[in-house]
């Protein structure tokens, strides 16, 4: 009896290390599939700029960035519920006297500072029914950090998932966290603890934020925007009409009278 028992449990251990070599060996496929994807990506990048067709040229500017076009995503450019056909999410009363739209990178430290200057009193303008304000989160800096992308992914996902209000204190939370040009850079974990605190729930945003599921349609509103003619961040409008200020002031100005 002893015996019969003690073949039984080499027979378990053996099926326990065969299971165990089969999830390894599973793992390792995965792996080399994933680096294989991340080469082939990389050499298409390589390719393209080679070949001269990246479509703009990173340029620092007075209040902004130019543009990098986005190098090609094989996700569907399929947009999150409650964005705009532009790209956009949308605050305020559509039947507001003043309409703002503000082309933004949740990298680019102008308009970091942009939302320093002007956030609290936009915010007022739009709850006493003054603005709205449409905000396009583009993936501009891509070629200095993928938390570009990585970032307006995530706020696309939270608006998906969570709707606009928490989407609007997500996007918030991004700029009052937003890191140095030079990293170190958050990652999809600290993407979905702000999203969490902003109000969203972590099983809801937690694998479109991994997965950038929303990827495609990221890297459209890059395309959309440029061939728009915008080619910088922070750029507004104003009732249509691109504001020229050439200092945060200038701009806050323009958008809700705060230096007046």
């Amino acid at each position: 009896m002893a015996q019969k028992k003690s073949s039984h449990r080499t027979a378990d251990e053996k099926a326990a290390a065969a299971a165990k070599r089969e999830a390894r060996r599973a793992r390792t496929e995965r792996s080399r599939a994933e680096a294989e994807e991340r080469r082939k990506k990389a050499k298409r990048k390589e390719q393209l700029t080679r070949f001269g067709l990246i479509g703009a040229v990173l340029l620092l500017v007075v209040g902004g960035y130019f543009l990098i076009t986005n190098l090609g995503s094989d996700k569907p450019d399929t947009a999150p519920a409650g964005a705009t056909s532009d790209y956009g999410l949308v605050v305020g009363d559509a039947d507001a006297p003043k309409s703002i739209v503000v082309y933004e990178d949740f990298l680019c430290p102008f308009c970091g500072q942009l939302e320093q200057t002007v956030g609290d009193q936009l915010d007022a303008a739009v709850e006493a029914g003054d603005v709205n304000v449409e905000y396009r989160p583009l993936p501009f800096l891509e070629r200095i950090s993928d938390y570009s992308p990585e970032a307006a992914n995530a706020f696309a996902v939270v608006l998906n998932e969570s709707g606009p209000e928490v989407a609007k204190a997500f996007h918030d939370l991004l700029f009052d966290n937003q890191p140095s040009e030079s990293g170190p850079f958050p990652d999809s974990d600290q993407l979905v603890e702000w999203a969490v605190e902003a109000g969203a729930t972590e099983g809801d945003v937690r694998p479109g934020i991994e997965d950038m599921t929303f990827e495609g349609w990221v890297e459209a509103a890059g395309d959309a925007a440029s061939k728009a003619g915008v080619n910088s961040t922070p750029t507004v409008f104003v009732d249509g009409e691109k504001v020229e200020g050439q200092t945060m002031a200038e701009i806050a100005e323009a958008m809700v009278g705060t230096g007046s």
